[in-house]
């Protein structure tokens, strides 16, 4: 309990947060409802925030989706603009008449002076091209006739390649990293043929790839952004970064490849193999069978999202906050009273009618407090009415309803299965040699196994069968629209599980006699009385057994002959 001086301060302290509150008139429900209320438009600034939010989200994503698109259809316009420069570079060196006149004339007398010619025109024509690195002439039979000078090795070509080049066609070599230059390299042949169109051989030219390399790096998104070249196996050729053998060596990952040819031209995130989320678009370059990709980190591209998107969620953070100290002022006052008397309610649901409840106050919440104290009252008189009535029916000890109940219910039966002309039976149980066991291990010891058999009783019969306490250790059960048949394995069952059980003073059995209506009597006397000699029958050949009533009702027996109970027995 508290001091006065503690209830003193708590209630001064209650007043100076009372007095504003008091002030807001939120006395009612109503006002409660229109201050949330109020509140309420909050809501629409949220969504407006969060779809304005989603808005800009997209618009960012689209204008990231454009600029990846815009980056990698120009690099792979700039690599097919640039092959075709190259090509017609070398088709136009290809179509001289010094080629045609000279490279028939390679083999046999003034193949010296063929060769020579052949050599200075392509020397010039070298100057004429800077991009060609070295220029080869290949003959019809594959023989390497002449050439402008350099390392020649890796321009060889198949000789079925060459037959198969017709006027107009050129073959583009797999790209390669020349140790002799030190840089990225390909081999473009084309045909060389006479005026009547006679196939002579070809002119291939092994051109350094540096031009792509520096248009690349022109064309790299900015920071971190980056574009690499690839075959379309994947092998990779070089980036807008750098040009390495080692980087010519590499691969990219299978499902990387797939993933990007699958949605070519669309936008995909995946994970780099060193790590690192990005955002990459793809373009093939069909006539030199590579394929250009623009590769961003997403956290770079959607950098700008993710400072919209934290400055959105810190505003949204400070609103919620701030209304949440105001929802939860007015939450408390709103709340506390409805807490308590819902507190007092769940402990009445749970059956403690001796909660009380807080002051009732103004407003709707205090009408809502009396009327409950109203009706907590009626219940707790009810609830002792609803205790009396069972106190009258039940036995005190074992909680089955007592004799006088059983009676009425029996009665009642009688009438309805007369009625209906259905049957039911009944079974007399009586507790074998319960005085010994009640003087030996005392009053106690006999109460708690009174009450042990009343709950194997209750558990063996079902919920519309009535178990009562006939009296002292007589037990009678009423068993539904049961013939005799089922009785007998009811009865059973309970001199079974009773003869099994432990109880504290030793073994404890039981002797059972059961009567069926209308067979052994059309009376609830007759039937008891029917039920109650087989009881004794059952005892008068051992105990412990069940018997089953036989003959007709049974007429009254004269007094000497009636089986009467020993003073001490059971």
């Amino acid at each position: 309990m508290f001091s006065p001086a503690a209830r003193s301060c708590c209630m001064a302290i209650g007043d100076v947060f009372a007095r504003p509150l008091r002030a807001l008139h939120l006395d009612s429900i109503r006002n409660k409802i229109l201050a949330l209320s109020v509140l309420a438009t909050l809501i629409p600034a949220l969504t407006t925030t969060i779809i304005s939010y989603g808005r800009n989200r997209r618009a960012l994503s689209e204008k990231i989706n454009q600029e990846l698109r815009g980056t990698s259809s120009e690099t792979a316009r700039a690599l097919d603009q640039w092959l075709d420069e190259r090509l017609d570079e070398l088709h136009v060196t290809a179509s001289s008449y010094v080629l045609s006149d000279n490279v028939g004339r390679t083999q046999g007398s003034g193949a010296d002076r063929a060769v020579g010619r052949l050599r200075d025109y392509l020397a010039s024509a070298r100057e004429r091209f800077p991009s060609f690195e070295t220029l080869l002439i290949i003959d019809a039979p594959g023989r390497a006739v002449a050439s402008s000078g350099g390392r020649t090795g890796a321009m060889s070509l198949p000789l079925d390649r060459l037959n198969a080049l017709r006027t107009g066609d050129a073959h583009v070599g797999d790209p390669y990293w020349d140790t002799g230059l030190a840089k990225a390299a390909i081999v473009l042949a084309v045909p060389i043929r006479q005026a009547d169109g006679r196939f002579l051989g070809v002119l291939s030219a092994k051109i350094n790839l540096r031009f792509i390399a520096d248009t690349l790096a022109r064309l790299a998104p900015a920071a971190a952004g980056e574009i690499y070249i690839m075959t379309d196996r994947g092998r990779m050729i070089l980036t807008s970064r750098t040009s390495s053998a080692e980087l010519m060596r590499a691969n990219v990952p299978a499902t990387t490849i797939q993933l990007l040819i699958d949605h070519e031209g669309e936008t995909v995130n995946y994970v780099r193999p060193e790590g690192g989320d990005v955002v990459a678009i793809l373009r093939r370059v069909p006539q030199l069978r590579w394929a250009a990709v623009v590769e961003v980190p997403r956290a770079e591209a959607f950098a700008e999202l993710a400072r919209l998107r934290n400055g959105t969620i810190s505003m949204l953070i400070v609103l919620l906050v701030g209304v949440g100290l105001v929802a939860y002022g007015l939450g408390t006052l709103i709340a506390r009273p409805l807490e308590r008397l819902s507190s007092v309610a769940a402990k009445v649901t749970s059956g403690d009618l001796s909660a009380e409840l807080p002051a009732g106050g103004s407003g709707e919440v205090g009408y809502l407090t009396r009327a409950f104290a109203h009706l907590i009252s009626r219940v707790r008189e009810r609830e002792g009415q609803s205790e009396l009535e069972r106190l009258s029916v039940t036995d005190a000890l074992t909680g089955l309803y007592n004799r006088r109940h059983l009676m009425g219910t029996l009665a009642n039966e009688v009438q309805r299965s007369r009625r209906l002309r259905r049957t039911f039976s009944v079974l007399m149980a009586d507790v074998d040699h319960f005085k010994p066991y009640n003087d030996a291990n005392g009053h106690l010891a006999g109460d708690a196994a009174l009450v042990k058999v009343a709950e194997i009783l209750r558990k063996a019969t079902r919920g519309v069968d009535s178990v009562a306490r006939y009296g002292g250790e007589e037990f009678l059960v009423m068993l539904l629209e049961a013939p005799l048949a089922t009785a007998s394995i009811v009865g059973e069952r309970i001199r079974a599980k009773v003869a099994s059980e432990a109880f504290d003073g030793g073994k404890v059995t039981m002797s059972i006699g059961i009567a069926e209506y209308p067979s052994h009597g059309d009376t609830p006397e007759e039937l008891i009385a029917s039920a109650d000699a087989a009881m004794y029958k059952a005892k008068s050949q051992g105990r412990n057994r069940v018997v089953v009533a036989s003959g007709g009702i049974p007429q009254e027996p004269a007094p000497e002959k009636k089986p009467r109970r020993r003073k001490g027995e059971s």
